[in-house]
């Protein structure tokens, strides 16, 4: 019997991260809207998962073909943490150009993009 190698790209690996803080903590809220745009971003969702904390709180995390979006609540101060990365650049700044769309405050804890590959530091 032949073997056979499947032809395979090599790409160099990089992360694209964004961070930021918005001022809302429904869960409802976060998981439409975030859902909406991972759609409108063309990301591709493999799975979702959330979890409601038994007194106050919630994270969600939606697991990507191109890396992860997690939101954790703060309850207690009334604002969500949220973080996606991303391998893909282009989709990674298409949501951070239509995240400033959204109808809430937020405040951004890096300005810009960040970028990470194996032996930068």
């Amino acid at each position: 019997m032949e073997h056979i190698t499947p032809e395979h790209k090599s790409l160099t690996a990089h992360i694209y991260s964004l961070r930021l803080w918005v001022k809302t903590i429904e869960p409802e809220y976060l998981k439409i809207t975030f859902d909406k745009l991972l759609n409108s971003t063309e990301f591709k969702v493999l799975n979702f998962s959330e979890y409601f904390f038994p007194v106050q709180g919630y994270t969600a995390i939606w697991l990507l073909a191109e890396s992860h979006l997690a939101i954790h609540t703060f309850p207690q101060n009334g604002w969500s943490y949220i973080e996606l990365s991303g391998c893909n650049k282009e989709k990674t700044n298409l949501f951070k150009e239509q995240v400033q769309f959204m109808d809430f405050e937020m405040k951004w804890e890096t300005p810009e993009m960040t970028e990470s590959c194996p032996g930068s530091s």
